[in-house]
């Protein structure tokens, strides 16, 4: 099939842009460093902060979170240590991993044994689910916006929730070439073999758009500038904008959608090994770095170059015709950074370099974590934290990591799918046996929505919504079995929904399929189902309902196990308070097993 081609809408880039892309060339032949450049400090074990031993080879970078670091070892360990070098936990997985490692916002470590096992690890080092993929990973997972993973494997990309069900699966006829990365809009993409530019949305829609460029780009990256664009960047040092973006609203299957391909001037370099290896983007601003060390950074919408400076990277470290190194680039509200197996180096945001460093015997590119610390493993089997720098970043979060930088929207019903008929028994359970169908197969995928969404107006019919469109009561066991395969599709977006539905209904029993969901989801990063959760000892809430508060003590102990501490802490004393005496013995017996078993 051939790609098509996208309609501009509207004037989104000024004909004057264009003409900026065009003069990069004479702004970026002469490439002088706006700073002077200082030799890169040798960083020795002497200088490490602290070390630690791992009874094996580190195999892929470390990876950091919220002031921990975790790390792989050959021996098929998963190793997690405080940025103060305090041993957290030590998971075996039974079997050799590969070297990709991710971390959610809740803390939860995903990783794959080289037999296609995707394990989920949480923030205390427990297992939490596997999932037989069937092939080990070939990247490391993304992490959506609302915690969903996209895991790849060879010829195939899966999408699952956080608590490991299926959403849509998608095989792949070539090999990717570009590792998939997040858009700026909760999608991600990647370039295959061909040169074919893939952006796949968090529901499974695919929009392709195959580059007119002799030769495969070396670098992609998203950015926003006006409008979601894809910024391309190739060996023969010129750059390509790509508008891969289109979007269908009622597509029903997965859809095939040009782009627009942009003017293609030269980006050029100062000589003949200076083209660009790699590059990121923030807002409008892009990163690029040169094959001989050197960093620029392009503010798009200004129009100019901000500023030009040189690495830790040495000339002739990243030869010609070697293909993508090893390097992590990126860039936050503290600066750029640039990661490599020899050494990193850190820019502030107007192009101060802050720091410079070498390392010797890296078994792979460092982290640099949000605390201000560098992780490396070496050759030694020895995991070294320095601390470079001080600096904390502004965006916090009381309990665990940063926000999402946006939402799917599937927390609330979507006015698109809205039911606008009468409700009838039997249409209810047709239509719930399709959703249980879609679930079981794996294939909810760009149906997401609409099954979302008449899950939530089913499950909350009752709620005292005026805004609700199904125009007749629906019966209990409908909306306790809408509220439970909410479950199945849910994830932290869902958790508000599933709370008012727990606090509102005026059935016990959809209070606790309400409960129950919770808990199979899992994840509740600001604790606003464990404080719901508190309301069943105070009025109106039936006191001592058995099976009532048995549905919250499962609960409760499922939401501490994915999320694990600082969680677990208030989520123990829910427990607690559930095996007093005054409440039944099937409450205490399952709230003394939720306590056991955390």
């Amino acid at each position: 099939m051939q790609p098509g081609r996208a309609v501009i809408r509207g004037n989104s880039f000024p004909p004057h842009f264009f003409t900026f892309l065009l003069s990069l060339s004479s702004f970026l032949l002469p490439l002088s460093p706006l700073l002077a450049q200082t030799s890169p400090e040798l960083l020795t074990a002497d200088q490490s902060s602290w070390r630690q031993a791992l009874a094996g080879t580190v195999i892929g970078r470390p990876v950091t979170q919220v002031e921990s670091v975790v790390a792989a070892t050959d021996g098929g360990s998963l190793k997690s240590y405080s940025s103060h070098g305090v041993p957290l936990w030590d998971y075996y997985a039974r079997g050799r991993l590969s070297p990709h490692i991710s971390r959610s916002r809740e803390g939860t470590t995903y990783i794959c044994r080289t037999n296609g096992r995707l394990i989920a690890i949480n923030r205390a080092g427990r297992e939490l689910w596997f999932l037989e993929l069937g092939s080990p990973l070939v990247y490391p997972v993304l992490i959506g916006w609302d915690g969903r993973l996209f895991a790849f494997t060879e010829g195939k990309i899966t999408c699952m929730t956080a608590a490991g069900y299926i959403l849509w699966t998608r095989t792949l006829g070539k090999k990717i070439v570009i590792a998939p990365f997040m858009d700026v809009s909760g999608g991600f993409v990647f370039i295959q073999e061909d040169g074919e530019i893939l952006r796949i949305d968090p529901f499974g829609n695919g929009f392709f758009y195959r580059s007119s460029a002799a030769a495969l780009p070396v670098a992609a990256v998203s950015v926003e500038l006006n409008e979601p664009v894809i910024l391309l960047l190739h060996e023969d040092r010129h750059i390509e904008l790509v508008r891969i973006f289109e979007t269908d609203e009622y597509e029903s299957t997965v859809s095939l959608r040009g782009g627009l391909e942009l003017p293609s001037p030269p980006l050029a370099a100062a000589a003949v090994n200076a083209s660009g290896i790699r590059v990121l983007g923030r807002k409008d601003e892009v990163a690029v770095l040169l094959r001989d060390g050197r960093v620029v950074l392009l503010s798009l919408e200004k129009q100019e170059i901000l500023w030009t400076a040189e690495s830790h990277i040495r000339p002739g470290e990243f030869g010609i015709g070697t293909g993508s190194p090893e390097l992590d680039l990126f860039y936050d509200e503290r600066g750029v950074y640039i990661l490599t197996k020899t050494g990193a180096t850190c820019f502030t945001p107007d192009g101060m370099k802050l720091w410079s460093v070498r390392l010797t015997d890296a078994t792979a590119v460092p982290s640099f974590g949000d605390d201000g610390v560098l992780y490396s493993g070496g050759t030694d089997w020895i995991l070294y934290a320095y601390r470079l720098e001080n600096r904390a970043k502004t965006k916090q979060s009381l309990l665990y990591g940063e926000a999402p930088d946006g939402s799917y929207g599937t927390g609330t019903p979507d006015p698109l799918y809205s039911s606008r008929y009468y409700f009838s028994e039997r249409a209810a359970e047709e239509r719930l046996a399709e959703i249980r169908r879609a679930i079981r197969n794996g294939n909810v995928g760009t149906r997401e929505k609409e099954y979302a969404t008449w899950l939530m107006e089913t499950a909350g019919s009752l709620m005292a919504n005026p805004g609700s469109l199904i125009l007749q009561p629906v019966f209990a066991p409908q909306r306790m079995e809408a509220a439970r395969l909410l479950a199945y599709i849910g994830s932290r977006e869902t958790i508000p929904f599933l709370t008012e539905l727990f606090n509102r209904d005026p059935e016990v029993l959809v209070k606790a399929a309400a409960a129950e969901a919770i808990g199979r989801i899992g994840i509740d990063p600001e604790g606003i189902a464990l404080r719901s959760f508190e309301r069943v000892f105070s009025p109106p809430f039936p006191h001592n309902n058995e099976l009532l508060l048995t549905a919250v003590a499962a609960a409760t102990g499922a939401l501490c196990r994915f999320s694990g501490p600082p969680l677990s802490a208030a989520g123990i004393r829910l427990l607690a308070m559930l095996s007093t005496d005054d409440k039944p013995s099937a409450v205490r017996r399952q709230a003394q097993s939720e306590i056991r078993s955390l």
